[in-house]
């Protein structure tokens, strides 16, 4: 089963159903162009001609730091931003243009943004009966995500995470070919947060244009084929995700060995530098492992482990960004905690 995660039997087949629904659809060509995008409120440029591709097949992610243009590039992209320059097409067509855009486009930008006094079904209705879409879709996309049990219950009482769930429900009603989301794994549970990754991978794997921004690199990691990063509105790069780690990372070649001190001598100058991690691993840098193994093997050292490794994406991000960060924030220093009540003893306040 794709979908992983603790949920209901009904929940379980009804994801199954509509995963089966969403996978018949082929798309091809470039889906999402995004060329020249200027976007100012007053004399500040939010975004400043920005140009990127996101394409079928893949999942696109959208990163940058805060105040980055992000959330300002996709409401351009829908029509909500009026921008100074630029364009963003879908399949050739800008969003106002496109008829029926829930068949097209799903997009989900503010999960806040619907009418506390609906219930959760009620605000998949509307949203059903202004596109055409069969009333059936309404409680099949309520099971999908979760949430059928709290359906009839009025949003004003949904947490955010509920709020997610029920925005994605929105996104998914008319089985768009292209989806944007904007953070949509906020508010979210552990099983949330990889449910929404397992079904964005589902979407490009069936054909889906799927561009989504996130702050959750490690998430972004699991999922994402292709990043777009940007920085003060530019672009800073758009590749793939290994190429942009290879890019802004660092690599290193770790080993085990049962004899670490004999391996770290057959080594020799060929690493230029030893991290000794315990009595039998090590971290070697400006070698590489097949190196490695080629010098151990003739000095009859045995390895228990050789592998090579990388910084991850969010250390490969933070490098990347450092010099377009908007909101740098400073090392924590140690501050002196303040003096218990008087009259209190140590124990009260955790001593032992």
């Amino acid at each position: 089963m794709l979908i992983a995660g603790s949920v209901a039997p009904g929940v379980r087949e009804g994801r199954a159903w509509w995963l089966r629904r969403l996978g018949r659809r082929a798309y091809s060509g470039r889906v999402i162009e995004v060329r020249n995008i200027t976007k100012k409120f007053g004399n500040v440029a939010a975004v400043n001609d920005l140009s990127f591709d996101a394409v079928p097949g893949r999942v696109t992610g959208f990163l940058g730091p805060n105040g980055s243009g992000k959330s300002t590039t996709m409401r351009c992209m829908l029509g909500l931003d009026i921008t100074n320059g630029g364009t963003a097409t879908f399949a050739g067509r800008t969003y106002r243009s496109i008829r029926n855009p829930l068949f097209e486009v799903g997009a989900l930008l503010d999960a806040g943004y619907v009418h506390p006094g609906r219930s959760g079904r009620n605000h998949l209705r509307w949203m059903a009966l202004s596109n055409g879409i069969e009333m059936t879709r309404v409680d099949e996309a309520l099971e999908l995500v979760g949430l059928t049990d709290v359906a009839n219950r009025r949003v004003k009482g949904y947490s955010l995470g509920m709020k997610q769930r029920l925005g994605l429900a929105g996104v998914m009603l008319g089985d768009p070919g292209t989806v944007i989301l904007d953070e949509p794994a906020n508010g979210l549970d552990p099983e949330g947060i990889r449910w929404i990754r397992d079904i964005l991978t589902y979407f490009a794997r069936g054909g889906k244009t799927v561009l989504v921004s996130s702050h959750l690199l490690a998430e972004i990691a699991l999922m994402a084929d292709d990043l777009v990063v940007i920085g003060k509105g530019q672009l800073i790069e758009q590749c793939s995700v290994d190429q942009f780690v290879d890019r802004h990372s660092s690599k290193w070649t770790r080993v085990g060995s049962p004899d670490l001190e004999g391996l770290v001598a057959a080594v020799g100058s060929a690493a230029t530098s030893v991290s000794r991690l315990d009595a039998h691993h090590a971290d070697l840098f400006g070698v590489t492992a097949p190196q490695v193994g080629e010098l151990a093997a003739r000095s009859g050292v045995v390895l228990h482990e050789l592998s090579t490794q990388r910084d991850s994406l969010e250390e490969a991000f933070l490098r990347a960004t450092a010099d377009v960060q908007e909101y740098a924030s400073s090392a924590p220093t140690s501050l002196p905690l303040p003096p218990p009540p008087a009259g209190s003893t140590p124990s009260q306040h955790g001593a032992s």
